[in-house]
């Protein structure tokens, strides 16, 4: 996914103080009779004089981000006046152009303090995120809601026909226009009050779930006494469990930490039954106290917020502005994938009950026994994978030559440029004619101060208004193992990483001139589409080769193992779909609703549980990949009425996999169409349009339901 965007480690170098600025080198200087030097200049209030401005992560302390938030807002605050104040006619320059150059500082300080706030957080930045946010989420409706601003670009966007404006110039001018009338500047002073009381407690709620969940997940992490316990777990992630207990000063035992969903990768191969519902019990567990609360309030709010702005629920008022449109075109798909989803599952279910000489498997038995058939079906033992997909090898000779592959790009790693966090690493990217294109920063492993999930976010916008190359950031949650132990990949982590790589992409091929338009600034049931097409090349068969490699020896893996991945990966599609599906009807369900029809607050699960019955979702084994407590996707980001986008840019995916493989073209030549049609354009054009510039047509629901293994709904 991407970003918004663990419990608390202590303070990091970030929050140090400066060297020289405590009470006694204070005393030194005054005692030899001279002033002590200045304090350095705050970094954030200047452009970054690092290549492609990356931020200077040694000179940033935690002190700076309160004094640059404020500056930031106040500048552009200003910025905003003088553009609704400018004397004259509105021209697109002197307000659209203008707009897009303002709050550079803002910008700058924003960037580096949530991706800290994500990757690196600590207590400090945990009380300065639940003061900033609802600042921040005011000072946005002081921008949307400025009556003079609105009033000029409502005269420019009235007569943009005449204006002379060239595509992208006219589809920024629109997007400011539009971003406004659904944000109320239409609305009376009195409603846009309560407007901007509702903006701030949702962004005040949202930042409490998160940090509720990261306190919950690091409190549900799994403790183990003896390592016989974890029967059927690989030798490498015993010692990993270890030595995530020393970290967490459990010296001789062993720590399961939970991921952000809910069947987490440890019930496929521990033995122990008991031990497998402990650890199913943990995760779905989490947030079920004050989180249910907190989300019944958050859809209470969203759901006031939307009548407000004259849509019948917040799901009409966010599709509206997404590619699908429309609640009924998300309820057509749900419509077409829910029953040979559910159908798949049941196939699937019957394997297992026969593989466990059972008349049905549990929730927390489901992927041991999914895993049996698949060595029995197909002779595939995960764990037989792992030794052959070592980090460095899939993100050297996987993910970087595949981009090269496909699109000619290269990677230097840049050791001499700090990153945020002693585990993140600096490349520097280049174009196929090696010209600069911009800095990738991978950030890898599992840590406390790190929140779940796998994200990419961009510490700088491509864009050549201001004269910017883009900075990117990849964050995953890959366990670190004991010091010199290679780090071996599950075949889910494999592909995450191809995934969110594909998110990095769409920002780093960003060729455009405003930054509302640049990269990833797409509707947010786009957004997944590029990133998911990137994960074909995972498994295609040239860069599989290449990096699918034993750690030790060097030998490729054995070429049955690819074929028979394949085939077991078709087994499985079933589940996948169905928690999947379960966990975007939840999200549908929360914010299809009148306000007045929500539970309260001790109401979350009875009404998770008459949502997931009114869909057909309900299956006893097969758990939401999401629940409503631990669900931060909607509730502590920014997918809410948007989960449903992973299924609907899965749909534009597959049939884009499918023309990549019989197009007729080289992969080469295919990688350019895809790179200057879609993925360099960001919000540029319209997506769809993007879409059928590359594909030819509207999308077509049939390579979806062929690689899910399933066949169309009557």
């Amino acid at each position: 996914m991407t970003s918004a965007k663990s419990s608390e480690t202590s303070p990091s170098a970030a929050t140090a103080p400066e060297p020289g600025a405590g009470a006694g080198s204070a005393t030194a200087s005054d005692a030899a009779g001279r002033h002590p030097d200045p304090a350095p200049p705050n970094p954030f209030f200047s452009t970054s004089e690092l290549p492609y401005g990356l931020p200077p992560f040694a000179r940033i302390r935690h002190e700076h981000f309160r004094p640059a938030f404020e500056r930031g807002i106040a500048e552009q605050l200003a910025e905003v006046a003088a553009i609704g104040a400018a004397p004259g006619p509105p021209t697109f320059e002197n307000t659209a152009e203008a707009l897009e150059r303002s709050g550079a500082v803002l910008c700058r300080v924003s960037a580096v303090f949530f991706n800290k706030a994500n990757a690196d957080t600590d207590a400090a930045t945990q009380e300065l995120e639940a003061e900033i946010v609802p600042r921040l989420a005011a000072h946005e409706d002081a921008l949307l809601l400025d009556p003079a601003l609105f009033a000029r670009l409502e005269a420019l966007h009235g007569a943009r026909a005449g204006l002379g404006l060239d595509g992208e110039q006219l589809r920024l001018l629109e997007r400011l226009y539009t971003a406004r009338v659904r944000a109320g500047a239409r609305l009376g002073p009195a409603q846009q009050q309560r407007l901007r009381e509702l903006n701030a407690e949702i962004a005040r709620l949202c930042t409490e779930f998160r940090r509720n969940l990261r306190a919950d997940t690091a409190a549900a992490a799994l403790v183990v006494d003896r390592a016989e316990e974890l029967a059927g777990l690989p030798d490498d992630e015993i010692a990993t469990a270890a030595e995530n207990a020393r970290a967490l000063g459990r010296d001789g035992g062993y720590v399961l930490s939970l991921l952000n969903f809910t069947s987490q990768p440890q019930l496929a191969a521990l033995e122990d039954p008991a031990l497998r519902e402990r650890l199913l019990a943990a995760s779905s567990g989490r947030g079920r106290g004050a989180n249910g609360a907190v989300a019944v309030t958050i859809a209470r709010l969203r759901a006031e917020r939307a009548a407000l702005l004259g849509h019948p629920d917040h799901a009409s008022w966010q599709v509206a502005d997404q590619t699908a449109g429309t609640t009924g075109a998300v309820e057509e798909m749900f419509d077409r994938l829910i029953g040979p989803a559910l159908a798949n599952a049941e196939r699937e279910a019957a394997a297992l009950a026969e593989a466990a000489g059972t008349g049905e498997v549990r929730a927390a038995d489901w992927p041991f026994y999914a895993e049996r058939v698949r060595r029995q079906r197909y002779d595939l033992d995960a764990a037989a994978l792992r030794p052959y997909l070592e980090l460095e090898a899939v993100l050297r000779d996987g993910v970087f030559h595949a981009a090269t592959l496909v699109y000619g790009i290269t990677f230097t790693e840049r050791t001499d440029l700090t990153a945020y966090h002693p585990d993140a690493r600096v490349f520097e990217v280049h174009d196929a004619d090696g010209g600069p294109l911009g800095l990738y920063v991978g950030d890898f492993h599992a840590r406390e101060s790190k929140r779940g999930g796998a994200w990419m976010n961009e510490l700088v916008l491509q864009s050549h208004l201001l004269g910017q190359r883009p900075v990117v950031v990849n964050n995953l949650n890959i366990a670190k193992p004991a010091p010199g132990e290679p780090v071996l990949l599950n075949w889910s982590e494999v592909t995450t990483l191809f995934h969110e790589f594909g998110h990095a992409l769409h920002g780093l091929f960003s060729d455009v001139r405003y930054p509302l338009l640049a990269g990833t600034e797409v509707p947010r049931d786009f957004v997944e589409f590029p990133s998911q097409v990137n994960e074909m090349w995972a498994e295609w068969p040239e860069v599989l080769a290449r990096y699918a490699r034993h750690h030790r020896t060097g030998a490729p893996m054995p070429p049955e193992l690819p074929t028979r991945l394949r085939e077991a990966e078709r087994f499985g599609e079933g589940f996948d779909s169905v928690e999947h599906l379960a966990a975007a009807v939840l999200d549908w369900a929360w914010h299809t609703v009148p306000a007045d029809q929500l539970p309260g607050a001790d109401g979350a699960e009875a009404f998770e549980a008459a949502a997931l019955k009114r869909h057909g979702l309900a299956h006893p084994a097969i758990p939401p990949r999401y629940r409503t407590g631990y669900f931060a996707h909607v509730f502590g980001g920014g997918y809410a009425a948007g989960y449903y986008g992973y299924r609907w840019a899965e749909v534009l995916d597959a049939d884009t996999v499918r023309w990549f493989r019989e197009n007729g073209r080289t992969i080469r030549e295919s990688g350019e169409v895809f790179r200057r049609e879609l993925l360099s354009r960001g919000n540029s054009v319209d997506p769809m349009a993007a879409f059928r510039a590359v594909v030819g047509r509207d999308p077509d629901f049939a390579p979806l339901l062929e690689r899910r293994g399933a066949t169309a709904a009557p």
